[in-house]
């Protein structure tokens, strides 16, 4: 199967592969080359597959769509990590929520600015 996943700036991964598990909203499921055509939305989770010349390799990954027509797996999500462990996954996984977190603070307080001021200007048209 050839697996690809886009993201929305950039294609993360596009390769052969053997085998796929992924994580739906009722569940995992996995995927091999003889399976129906298939569509599935994905939930926040691990995103398994075993390249087609050996090896596995894990992803953290974010809401997204999955569709397998024919050898062709293509998956689309806002987001997803990938690492060569669980261990490390976790942590840059753990970085990027930490970071995120900083921007929405950053952005939670300039809207609130912004709301302070047009109540403001608001007032001194009276």
């Amino acid at each position: 199967m050839m697996l690809k996943i886009l993201l929305p700036a950039e294609i993360l991964i596009e390769q052969e592969v053997k085998k796929i598990v992924a994580e739906a909203e009722n569940g995992s499921f996995c995927l091999m080359p003889n399976h129906i055509d298939f569509v599935a939305t994905l939930a926040p989770g691990l995103f398994t597959y075993e390249r087609a010349e050996g090896g596995q390799e894990v992803l953290a990954m974010d809401v997204g769509t999955l569709v397998k027509k024919g050898a062709d797996v293509l998956v689309s999500t806002r987001n997803a990590v990938r690492a060569p462990d669980l261990g490390k996954l976790k942590q840059v996984v753990v970085q990027q929520y930490d970071i995120l977190d900083e921007r929405e603070k950053m952005v939670r307080s300039a809207s609130a600015k912004l709301e302070a001021s047009l109540i403001r200007r608001f007032v001194d048209l009276k």
